[in-house]
């Protein structure tokens, strides 16, 4: 028994089901349409008062005395120079500390453990500690260097930062190491060149950019870290950068001038924010500028 053919379509319904179709599409795209539009103009006005709020309340506190000056008691117009030379001290050793161990991990991810059990192990736990809060880095640290050693130093101020900067310069590396063309490996080692040649002389470059950019992201992250630096460097109100004693830095600075009952220490709070925040921008932006195609 054939099926009964089912009977088409004609011209007129044809074109009012294509109209219908059509309208529920635009509606359904002007809804769509406002709601991200909303979204993003929320996203845009809460940035907005954030910086407006900060700009204000920091950029009154300004002076020369913040960059000239060390923390002082309340009423004794102190700066911020101890905080700023012990954040930038500890950023510093971090990053050198950290950016090599990333790079050789996510090296070895990239070009000898791409589908290993052991590459996939080393990935799991590095994107484990990416996601990691760093409260829990600066205990670790804690357990570590602080406690046995029976004091808070700056030196675990910069493990504590290390630690954080690892895993971020994995994941650039790995990735970046991972867009580069099979076929520029292949050509290097068809002139004879050993494979670790064509990592440094080959891989290496054509991933720099990429690579810099990790690193600079990987700095604007530690520099505005506070918790790590409780448990490790705990902070100084006096002048010192020797690695072995507490060491003062502006996130610790803010968190204990914020709440204060004095003005002039919130003040200091409210400029060293604005420092923080000027700063993470300016390698933000140095960021978007290496990670731009040359032409």
């Amino acid at each position: 028994m054939s099926a009964t053919p089912m009977p088409a379509l004609g011209p007129a319904r044809d074109a009012r089901l294509a109209a219908s179709l059509s309208r529920r599409r635009k509606w359904f795209d002007r809804v769509v349409k406002v709601l991200c539009t909303g979204a993003t103009m929320i996203g845009l006005a809460l940035l907005a008062s954030i910086l407006f709020t900060l700009i204000w309340r920091g950029f009154g506190a300004l002076g020369l005395h913040v960059f000239t000056d060390i923390t002082r008691p309340p009423g004794s117009h102190g700066g911020l120079l101890n905080a700023i030379v012990g954040s930038q001290v500890q950023t510093l050793i971090g990053t050198a500390i950290g950016t090599p161990v990333g790079l050789m991990v996510g090296t070895y991810l990239a070009e000898y453990a791409r589908d290993s059990a052991l590459g996939n192990a080393v990935r799991f736990v590095s994107d484990v500690l990416l996601s990691a809060p760093s409260i829990l880095i600066g205990l670790f640290v804690y357990t570590i260097l602080v406690a046995p050693f029976g004091g808070f130093s700056g030196i675990a101020g910069c493990v504590a930062l290390a630690v954080i900067v690892v895993p971020i310069v994995v994941r650039t590396t790995e990735d970046m190491l991972r867009l580069i063309p099979i076929s520029l490996r292949e050509a290097a080692v068809a002139l004879g060149a050993p494979k670790w040649r064509v990592i440094v002389f080959i891989c290496y470059r054509a991933a720099r950019d990429g690579i810099a950019t990790g690193v600079l992201l990987a700095v604007a992250r530690v520099a505005g870290e506070t918790a790590p630096l409780l448990f490790t460097s705990l902070g100084n109100l006096n002048w010192s950068v020797r690695l072995t004693q507490p060491m003062a830095s502006l996130p610790v600075t803010i968190y204990q001038y914020a709440g204060s009952a004095f003005e002039d220490w919130v003040d200091l709070a409210w400029a060293g924010a604005l420092l923080i925040t000027a700063g993470v921008l300016a390698l933000n932006i140095v960021a978007r500028v290496a990670l731009r195609p040359r032409a």
